[in-house]
């Protein structure tokens, strides 16, 4: 008897799961976006993908943003940077990304806003933020968001805020990593008591393939997922 591990019956395994969670808690089944990781799949992965319905992709680097959009350019879709960005990109990524969830420092929000300008365009933004100790996790300090906001909407128009994101820890205390998520979605509580003018503080992009549950049952509106659609990672 053979097993079914195509990405459709992954995929609808997930959504289950994923509704599953919700409704735990008490939220809506169908109330969590699903944001398939496609960073390290080459294009014919993101073309299955987006033949089950998925336009949004999100990916680490921007050179592998722009490899696909050579490569899939007859496919409607949008890419998502998720990943760690460094200054020096954030032409690319003004370019070719319709949202970048891991704005982090006032130095990339002006990179990001000066070639925008250039290129005519804004983009949605969410803000990491660093919710782990784990010193290779980046995002802004929790207590310093509040000014970082109001700065970025005063000097940033380019850039529209529409949420927060957050990794959590690495680790198999699951109090640990849901600890993390809950302090995201407590610190969005602040940060909207505080009632900023000009942010949308909706969105809260946390979870991954290994933790999306815990993230969902702490609040999570969007959830990353890599491995659990397409499959094992294999890094050069």
């Amino acid at each position: 008897m053979s097993i079914d591990d195509s990405m459709s019956t992954r995929v609808a395994q997930l959504r289950a799961r994923i509704d599953a969670a919700c409704v735990r808690v008490g939220r809506p089944a169908g109330s969590v976006a699903l944001l398939p990781v496609s960073k390290t799949f080459g294009p014919d992965a993101v073309r299955e993908a987006a033949a089950l319905g998925f336009t949004r992709f999100g990916e680490n680097k921007t050179q592998e943003i722009r490899q696909k959009i050579n490569a899939l350019a007859d496919l409607p879709v949008q890419w998502v940077m998720i990943g760690h960005l460094q200054t020096n990109k954030a032409k690319d990524a003004a370019r070719d990304a319709s949202e970048v969830q891991s704005l982090d420092r006032l130095e990339l929000a002006h990179a990001l806003q000066r070639r925008l300008q250039t290129e005519g365009r804004d983009i949605d933004v969410l803000v990491q933020i660093k919710t782990s100790t784990e010193p290779s996790k980046h995002g802004l300090p929790p207590e310093e968001a509040a000014d970082f906001l109001r700065t970025v909407v005063r000097e940033c128009p380019a850039l529209h805020v529409k949420g927060l994101m957050t990794l959590a820890v690495q680790s198999d205390d699951t109090q640990a990593v849901r600890s993390c998520f809950r302090a995201l979605r407590e610190l969005r509580d602040r940060l909207k008591d505080a009632s900023i003018e000009g942010v949308e503080l909706d969105r809260l992009s946390m979870g991954m393939s290994g933790d999306f549950e815990i993230a969902i049952e702490e609040g999570a509106t969007e959830v990353r997922i890599g491995s659990a659609i397409f499959g094992a990672r294999h890094y050069p």
